[in-house]
């Protein structure tokens, strides 16, 4: 079965003014389309068609066009999943717990912001599950994720950012500290909780 384009649980223009209508609509239609596309071109009669986004990250990595497109579709899914207009003002649950050890809010938030806004050139930063059940910041390049076995630090994704130019040089220019920082105001933490008792 191919990989489809997810729909959005909002409107394209739910998140402004912190994620504008015309960057959602280009940056779900056409990037992530793409993303789609070539995924399913990629592993079209190979051994992974058929396997679910995680696998793929976790074993197609090997093959240049898997690795982008598979890992371009993980991380714009969860990213349009874990985004909800008017945000949740903080982390709930069992997320608040593991946040709480790893030094509480605001060190987490100045770590995770600090790993979006000195990614070099393009990429994610991410709040990663441990094995033990603690949490990491960390970022990668490109459409790398932590589920590969080429990242520094592995895991299993929770809340991601996006800090590719095409994510918000409509709205921020060349300002991502800006977006960064913004991005807070539209982060569901219900749906990071979900994720992280998975």
């Amino acid at each position: 079965m191919s990989f489809e384009l997810p729909t959005l649980g909002y409107a394209y223009d739910a998140l402004e003014p912190t994620i504008d209508a015309k960057t959602m609509e280009i940056h779900h239609t056409k990037h992530h389309q793409a993303y789609v596309d070539n995924l399913n071109n990629a592993i079209k009669g190979t051994d992974l068609e058929g396997k679910s986004i995680e696998e793929v990250c976790q074993t197609g990595t090997d093959k240049p066009a898997v690795r982008n497109n598979g890992g371009g579709h993980f991380n714009h899914t969860l990213f349009w999943e874990i985004l909800t207009p008017g945000g949740s003002s903080e982390p709930v649950g069992n997320v608040k717990s593991a946040i709480e050890n790893y030094g509480g809010l605001e060190k987490f938030k100045t770590d995770f912001s600090d790993a979006a806004k000195t990614r070099f050139g393009s990429g994610w930063a991410w709040l990663v599950k441990n094995a033990d059940g603690s949490v990491s910041v960390t970022s990668t390049p490109n459409q790398d994720n932590p589920l590969m076995p080429v990242a520094d630090v592995k895991g299993t994704p929770v809340l991601g950012l996006d800090v590719w130019e095409h994510a918000y040089y409509l709205n921020y220019q060349n300002r991502r500290p800006d977006y960064v920082s913004a991005f807070f105001d539209v982060v569901n933490w219900d749906k990071v909780e979900e994720l992280f008792n998975k």
